[in-house]
């Protein structure tokens, strides 16, 4: 009984950490909600671990630790390429703020030379 309480204490903190508003929160309802619905799965598998058997046995899977196991390697490898989509349009970004600013480096380094250099002088005479 105490490792079901201790579980289910431990979920419901990592869903309420990852609540938390961050920088991006452009996707922040679907994520509440699927959180929501994974802390009401995990909180019942918990309490109803023979539950757990019965929903893997009417998927096919012999046992619920196994389907455990196949939901969790899914979740994973979507996270890993959801990651990756964020770190290539990172980096995209990254590369162009970096050509945004050299371009405008090299525009004032010009445009600080220009105002440096001696002009000739005029060759009209004194101005009458």
């Amino acid at each position: 009984m105490w490792i079901q309480i201790l579980l289910i204490t431990v979920i419901v903190v990592l869903a309420v950490i990852m609540m938390r508003r961050t920088g991006a929160d452009s996707h922040l309802a679907i994520r509440r909600l699927l959180l929501l619905l994974f802390v009401i799965a995990a909180v019942l598998s918990i309490l109803f671990p023979q539950g757990l058997t019965w929903l893997a046995r009417l998927v096919g899977v012999g046992r619920g630790t196994d389907l455990v196991l196949y939901a969790l390697v899914t979740i994973f490898l979507s996270v890993v390429y959801s990651q990756h989509r964020k770190n290539v349009a990172l980096q995209r970004n990254i590369t162009l703020l970096t050509r945004r600013m050299a371009v405008n480096e090299a525009l004032a380094r010009e445009s600080a030379v220009e105002t440096t250099r001696v002009r000739p002088p005029d060759d009209s005479g004194p101005a009458s």
